[in-house]
């Protein structure tokens, strides 16, 4: 957030300084990374609550929910600065300062190294909102890219390109929309329970039919509910067991995934008789 926010002053007060619309418009995107990382901090907070009563699966979705503020926010603000942007080019063209480069340059720079650590952290505990949060930083650093090159020309060439300072950044709008979009779209798959990859459901069934016991494996879902899953698994055992010794098997499939797959919250297992067993 620190750090978002010294990069949106630097860009604001340079763009407005130099008389850059490509340089604001990069630094208003910027401000609107304080607010989202913001929301980032407090998502992560709420999912790390424990269960309780009216909470039996946890608070993580509230950390989904997050992801989702921050899609709607890049959305919302990406729409501002295009149509703002695209008011302008029919304004008079002033050849932006030079110096107008050097912030951008610092943004690319630090937005780079940011959106790499908290995509490298993201993907380690599975977090949507820090994800959408490292995606923004990612854009961020390709919309600073977009205004470079934009007001290089319009420093190199005013005469010609000036009027594409407005250009890029009606560009940045374009992109920090695109980004908006994406968020809410992955953000709302996991709350309607989309199903993870067909590499982490084969990773729980290989797991659970390794336990001595289990026969066979029925069905198997998963949903998402924050940081981790929530399994669904129907396994198959010998008809005849009784039903303290199915129990007793079904826990032993619980705590060998739970052991075994640290992304998964907790498993619910159902026993069912295997089929091929006549009674």
């Amino acid at each position: 957030m620190l750090v978002s926010g010294a990069l949106a002053a630097l860009k604001l007060s340079a763009g407005w300084m130099a008389g850059s619309t490509a340089v604001v418009a990069d630094g208003l995107e910027s401000a609107a990374d304080v607010v989202t990382s913001g929301l980032v901090l407090f998502g992560l907070a709420e999912a790390a609550r424990p269960a309780d009563q009216n909470h039996p699966y946890g608070h993580g979705r509230s950390e989904i929910l997050t992801g989702l503020a921050v899609g709607v926010i890049l959305s919302v603000t990406g729409a501002g600065i295009f149509f703002h942007s695209l008011d302008l080019v029919d304004t008079a063209h002033t050849a932006p300062a030079a110096y107008a480069l050097w912030a951008l340059v610092i943004s690319i720079t630090a937005k780079a190294v940011l959106a790499f650590f908290k995509f490298r952290y993201g993907r380690r505990i599975r977090s949507s909102a820090l994800a959408a949060d490292a995606s923004n930083d990612a854009v961020d650093a390709l919309s600073g890219a977009v205004a470079l090159v934009a007001v290089s020309l319009a420093v190199i060439n005013p005469a010609r390109f000036a009027v594409a300072d407005h250009y890029g950044g009606a560009a940045v709008g374009l992109i920090v929309i695109f980004l908006g979009f994406r968020v809410i779209r992955e953000t709302t798959m996991q709350l309607m329970d989309t199903m993870p990859d067909e590499a982490s459901i084969a990773g729980i069934r290989a797991v659970a039919i390794q336990v001595p016991g289990v026969r066979g494996l029925e069905k198997c879902f998963a949903r998402k509910t924050g940081l981790r899953y929530h399994v669904d698994l129907h396994v198959e055992v010998d008809p005849n067991m009784t039903v303290e010794a199915s129990h007793n098997l079904g826990h032993q499939v619980r705590e060998a995934i739970l052991s075994q797959l640290d992304w998964v919250a907790d498993v619910l297992v159902h026993v069912e008789p295997d089929p091929r067993v006549k009674l």
